[in-house]
C-alpha cells in the first residue's frame, strides 16, 4: 500500500471537498466515498506499479535505493499479486459508485457519467503507469500523468461530485497547485532512483541530469504556491485564506534537503512531501471554510 505516501490521494480531494463545502452543502456520505475511492485508487496505482516493475525487471533487491516490496522480497507469488491488483479494482469501482449515487442519486445523468469517464480514465492511468507492453511511466510521461489525476482531477472533480458544477475557472489555480506538489513527489523519487532507471527507463531526472531535475523540481515547488496564492489574491481577501503559509518551513527544509542530498540519502524527502502537501491542502481548505464562520 505505500502507506508513508498515501495521504497524497487524499490532498487534492481533501482540499476539492472543502472548496465546495465553502461555497455549497456538501453531502456527508458523498465525501465519504470521494475519499475512499480517492485511496483505492492510489493503492491500485501503487500495487500495479509494483507488479509492472518487477515484470519489466526494473525492482530489483539488490539495488533498490527505496524500501523493498512485496514482489522483491519473495512474500507473494505473482499470481497471488495479480489477485491482489484485481481486487483493488473492484474496490475502486465500487466505492466510485457509491460516491456517485450518493452525490447525483441516479447513474443515468450528464453528471454521472462524466464522473464514471474519469474514474474509468483514473483505473487505466494507474494500471497503465508500469503494467503492459509500453508503459507510459518507463517514457518520462508519469509526470504529466500525476500531474493531472492527483491535481485537477483530483480537485475539480471532488469538487463536481460535490457540488454538481465547476462554478469558476480560478478553480483551476488550486488544483494545479496540488498537481505541482504531486508531480514534484514523483520527480524526487525518479531523482533518488536515477541510476537504477537508467537501463530500463527514460524518467524526466534520466532525460534531463540531476542539476536540471532539481531546478525543475524546485520550479515545481514555487508554482505550486503561486499558484495557491493565485487563487487566494483572486477571491474576496481575508487573512484567513492565506492559512496555507504556515507550512511554508517544511517546504524550504525539503527543498534544502534536496539540493544538498542524492541517490538513497532523497528517500526520506518523499514523505516529508508527502505530508507537507497533505497538510498544505489541509490548511488552505480550511482558511475558505473558516472564513464563512
Amino acid at each position: 500500500m505505500r502507506l508513508r505516501t498515501l495521504p497524497q490521494s487524499l490532498a487534492g480531494v481533501s482540499l476539492g471537498l472543502m472548496l465546495a463545502a465553502s461555497d455549497y452543502r456538501v453531502d456527508v456520505w458523498a465525501a465519504f466515498f470521494t475519499l475512499l475511492t480517492a485511496v483505492f485508487l492510489q493503492i491500485l496505482s501503487n500495487t500495479a506499479n509494483e507488479l509492472g516493475d518487477f515484470q519489466h525487471g526494473t525492482d530489483r533487491l539488490d539495488d533498490r535505493k527505496g524500501p523493498a516490496y512485496t514482489l522483491t522480497k519473495g512474500l507473494i507469488s505473482e499470481n497471488g499479486y495479480k489477485a491482489m491488483v484485481a481486487v483493488y479494482v473492484v474496490l475502486s469501482i465500487l466505492s466510485g459508485l457509491a460516491m456517485i449515487w450518493f452525490s447525483f442519486r441516479t447513474f443515468f445523468d450528464l453528471g454521472p457519467f462524466i464522473t464514471m469517464l474519469l474514474g474509468v480514465a483514473a483505473i487505466s492511468g494507474a494500471l497503465k503507469y508500469t503494467l503492459g507492453r509500453n508503459p507510459y511511466g518507463y517514457r518520462g510521461q508519469g509526470d504529466f500523468a500525476v500531474f493531472l489525476f492527483f491535481g485537477i482531477v483530483a480537485v475539480l472533480g471532488s469538487y463536481f461530485v460535490a457540488t454538481h458544477e465547476i462554478r469558476t475557472w480560478i478553480l483551476l489555480l488550486p488544483a494545479a497547485s496540488i498537481g505541482c506538489f504531486s508531480t514534484a513527489v514523483l520527480n524526487v523519487n525518479n531523482i533518488r532512483d536515477m541510476e537504477t532507471d537508467a537501463a530500463t527507463r527514460r524518467t524526466i531526472p534520466v532525460r534531463i541530469g540531476e542539476r536540471n531535475a532539481k531546478i525543475y523540481h524546485t520550479v515545481l515547488i514555487l508554482a505550486g504556491w503561486g499558484f495557491m496564492t493565485a487563487y487566494a489574491f483572486l477571491r474576496i481577501f481575508d487573512w484567513w485564506h492565506y492559512l496555507y503559509v504556515l507550512v511554508l518551513p517544511l517546504f524550504v527544509y525539503h527543498l534544502v534537503e534536496v539540493w544538498r542530498l542524492s541517490g538513497k540519502a532523497l528517500d526520506r524527502q518523499l514523505p516529508l512531501l508527502v505530508i507537507a502537501t497533505f497538510l498544505f491542502a489541509l490548511l488552505a481548505g480550511t482558511g475558505f471554510i473558516v472564513f464563512l464562520l
